[in-house]
């Protein structure tokens, strides 16, 4: 536990603690399995879509909210005996108010619908609302959605490509929405909660988080790989050392952006029972944490391995590795012959190496062949060599 408090202090203050690119299967591997749980469930439960979205009635009648409100609520609606009335959603509104939502009634179905519900609720019949809605209202809101994710997806693309000079961080940022979309989605899927205009709204909204974080991200990206000459490090670990350094401060925004959004979501959930809020805290939620995650492992590991395939990079790559295979012989040689070296090498494949700034020539009794610079034995005291003699 203190080893791991260390490391956290360390990242606090930007040091390279965890080698995050070096493990890009695995982060691959747990996106891949989120995924498919998210399709999975949209093809198993599909999305419970709202009345606004696949049209329909909605009536409202006041009652005294019990345990038993929605089931009694249910039944009474049913022994009307109407045809294809299978499909009754039945929620409450606080403490005096339950909600059924059928689908389209002719209008002698609404007055027969209207006098059962104010029979049960032991009210006057025009105490009871109601309201129709068409399907084609919510296919218009469906269509203007996707045009709108579509668009802010191309305007996105644009203006990374055109901040970055660079349609690789482009892709790859976009390839994180598009994972935030899914999760998202899925979350929806599963829990069961109703895909209202709300959840259009948090869906879209969260959109923007991700890419925030994204571009923090990338833009420590790019300051980093300014330096690789200076530092010998590969494309990999200049990335790496960007991820460590941004690391807390995604982790600190992350958690004070998402405990509002939970206490909505309790709220929603616990204490109004359905609604638009809880609808727009569970995606926002979800989109959040979603975000964090795709802009730190998914959009930075993609970025990373496109980049490490282009020419100048493999060729730098094959550089630093060579420098660092060279060290490490003349370190060795150095150690053989009893003289020390100053030569640190970073292990694992691709993360980093850090060359030395001294010269290396003593190992060999020549000039190293990384800088140039001569070796310079050192002397002993006058004192300490009178004494030898």
């Amino acid at each position: 536990m203190s080893s791991f408090l260390k490391q956290l202090v360390r990242l606090s203050h930007g040091e390279n603690v965890w080698d995050v690119m070096a493990v890009r299967r695995r982060w691959y591997l747990i996106t891949a399995a989120v995924l498919l749980v998210c399709v999975l469930g949209l093809a198993v439960r599909g999305l419970n879509l709202g009345i606004e979205f696949r049209g329909g009635a909605e009536f409202r009648a006041p009652v005294d909210v019990t345990a038993t409100t929605v089931d009694d609520t249910r039944q009474a609606v049913e022994q009307l005996d109407l045809p294809d009335m299978t499909d009754i959603t039945v929620t409450t509104i606080g403490d005096h108010t339950v909600s059924v939502q059928t689908r389209t009634l002719t209008t002698e179905e609404v007055t027969a619908v209207r006098a059962g519900l104010a029979s049960f609720a032991q009210v006057q019949a025009d105490q009871v609302s109601y309201s129709l809605i068409g399907a084609s209202w919510g296919q218009q809101i469906t269509q203007k959605g996707i045009i709108a994710l579509a668009v802010f997806l191309v305007l996105v693309g644009l203006t990374i490509s055109i901040y970055f000079r660079d349609w690789k961080m482009a892709v790859a940022a976009i390839a994180a929405v598009l994972h935030d979309l899914v999760v998202t989605i899925g979350v929806y899927a599963w829990v069961g909660f109703t895909v209202s205009p709300a959840t259009l709204t948090a869906v879209l909204t969260i959109l923007g988080y991700s890419l925030y974080d994204t571009v923090v991200v990338f833009d420590k990206v790019r300051e980093n790989v300014r330096e690789l000459r200076s530092t010998q490090e590969t494309y990999a670990g200049a990335a790496n050392r960007a991820l460590n350094e941004v690391l807390i401060r995604s982790i600190n925004t992350t958690i004070i952006g998402v405990l509002p959004i939970f206490a909505l979501l309790i709220a929603g959930v616990f204490v109004l029972g359905t609604g638009p809020i809880k609808d727009l805290s569970l995606a926002m939620f979800v989109g959040m944490l979603a975000g964090a995650y795709s802009s730190i492992f998914v959009a930075t590991s993609l970025l990373v391995d496109m980049k490490i395939r282009e020419p100048q990079m493999v060729a730098w790559q094959k550089t630093v590795a060579e420098r660092a295979e060279r060290a490490r012989e003349l370190a060795a040689q150095g150690a053989g012959n009893g003289v020390a070296v100053g030569v640190q090498v970073a292990d694992g494949d691709e993360s980093g190496v850090d060359l030395p700034t001294a010269d290396m020539g003593a190992a060999t009794g020549g000039t190293a062949g990384v800088d140039g610079d001569r070796h310079q034995p050192s002397r002993l005291p006058r004192s300490r060599r009178k004494a030898q003699e």
